[in-house]
């Protein structure tokens, strides 16, 4: 027989699925299904994937599919190709996945820990040592929508302390294979960057990149001019060519700023309008623009368009940590709320699961590193941010992670507010996917960056 269909009804397998999956594999390809609600194949599918798997070769063979939305409607549901650095857990495959069986009984024969719930990602990393794992771009069949939220409202399950068990096991299976693949970072062998070697400005920089945000860059700018420390400090809004009000405003909040009676020593603004000589640039090429700047400080701060520290006392619990942590890098904490500053789902965003012994490793399985971020200038400068409006940040993040430590701040310091113009809260397969996507070719970049000891 050339195949044989499992139902395992969860994307969450344990070591005694895969064991009964493979005790009953006794065809040559096992076609595995990985939900409860029923799966419709289209017509020849099944033999079209087996086919494709015969001439590639390959280990696992996935497929786009269509989505029967809970309105009844069927959509297009495409899913993305699998690269290196695909290593996070929730990598979509859709719900159809067909398996070499000589593979299972190899994965089992090579005695792997018995995870209640990481086996199916533990097997699939497997695989993807050993092979290609293909991504066959043909709408195969069909599957019934289990989960209608929005995107922004699904991104940080993982962060659900009603998870938490199976996130440390997923940790486990990651952080092996990133040692079996050689792409580890030691921590225990960071660099100590020197904050004295050079002269700068100011202590620390607030760095807005704004695009059309009249509705909220007031507030942003007003919650940083706000913040009480013992050093100087800046503010540097990167004006991407806004089309509606938010230049205007700023220029107001600009000309309201008072240097009369100070020294000349202390007439330098504190809220500097910078806009690019060039159009068009991303988030990334925003941030290359403020700290490339004679303005900013020693430490860049991040600080949204829409968003709002928790406290006037924020920046300096974040500078302070720079000096206490020997860090390059410093992440806080955050809280989801509304427009309104009310608490949404899940609440604080404190990225817990970071630990100093195994952050980085545990950073490439997941798909955020936190907020608000600020870094050390001399070495963001070094690196400078890809120019582009996603996964910019999380880039940077991951590069100083491979020869610095970065500090973590567990209090909330950060409300990052979602709101009907969030550009993030409702995103389409489409852009999630090209999210996603990118993201993994971040991992990809970062992990052989890793594997060869570069920066």
């Amino acid at each position: 027989m050339k195949y044989s269909v499992y139902n395992a009804a969860s994307k969450l397998l344990s070591y005694d699925d895969i064991s009964n999956i493979t005790a009953n594999a006794t065809a040559d390809y096992l076609i595995l299904t990985l939900k409860e609600t029923p799966i419709i194949m289209g017509k020849g599918a099944i033999e079209r994937m087996i086919r494709v798997a015969d001439e590639t070769q390959c280990l696992m063979l996935y497929s786009d599919y269509y989505e029967k939305k809970q309105d009844g409607t069927v959509v297009k549901h495409p899913t993305i190709d699998y690269q290196k650095g695909s290593i996070r857990d929730d990598f979509d495959f859709g719900s159809c996945i067909l398996l070499r069986a000589d593979f299972l009984k190899l994965y089992l024969l090579r005695d792997p820990a018995q995870y209640k719930f990481a086996s199916f990602y533990d097997f699939r990393l497997f695989l993807s040592r050993r092979g290609e794992i293909f991504h066959l771009n043909e709408f195969l069949y069909t599957e019934d929508e289990t989960d209608a939220r929005k995107s922004g409202e699904k991104q940080f399950d993982y962060v659900n302390p009603a998870n938490r068990d199976v996130q440390i096991e997923m940790e486990k299976v990651a952080t092996e294979h990133i040692k079996k693949i050689n792409g580890q970072v030691n921590t225990y062998v960071y660099r100590s960057p020197d904050f004295q070697a050079e002269q700068f400005p100011v202590e620390a920089s607030v760095i807005i990149p704004v695009y059309n945000r009249e509705k909220t860059i007031a507030d942003a700018v007003k919650s940083a001019l706000n913040q009480q420390t013992s050093f100087d400090y800046n503010i540097i809004v990167v004006d991407n060519y806004s089309t509606d009000q938010t230049g205007n405003i700023l220029e107001e909040l600009v000309a309201a700023q008072s240097t009369a009676g100070l020294p000349n020593a202390q007439k330098q603004p504190k809220l500097i309008h910078l806009i690019p000589d060039a159009e068009g640039l991303g988030i990334g090429g925003c941030w290359n623009e403020a700290i490339n700047s004679p303005y900013c400080g020693r430490f860049a701060v991040q600080l949204d368009s829409d968003d709002l520290y928790s406290s006037p006392k924020t920046l300096q619990r974040i500078v302070d940590e720079f000096y206490r942590q020997k860090c390059a890098m410093v992440i806080g904490s955050y809280r989801m709320c509304n427009f309104a500053l009310e608490t949404l789902p899940p609440g604080l965003i404190s990225h817990s699961e970071w630990t100093e012994e195994n952050g980085p490793n545990n950073a490439l399985r997941i798909n955020g590193l936190g907020a608000p971020r600020a870094f050390f200038t001399p070495i963001v400068r070094k690196l400078q941010f890809p120019n582009t409006s996603y996964g910019e940040d999380y880039a940077i993040g991951l590069a100083i992670s491979r020869r610095y430590k970065i500090g973590r701040i567990y209090d909330e310091l950060y409300l990052c507010r979602r709101w009907e113009g969030n550009s993030d809260a409702a995103l389409s397969i489409e852009k999630v996917n090209a999210n996603n996507l990118y993201k993994d070719r971040i991992r990809t970049i970062e992990l052989t960056a890793r594997q060869g000891r570069q920066f």
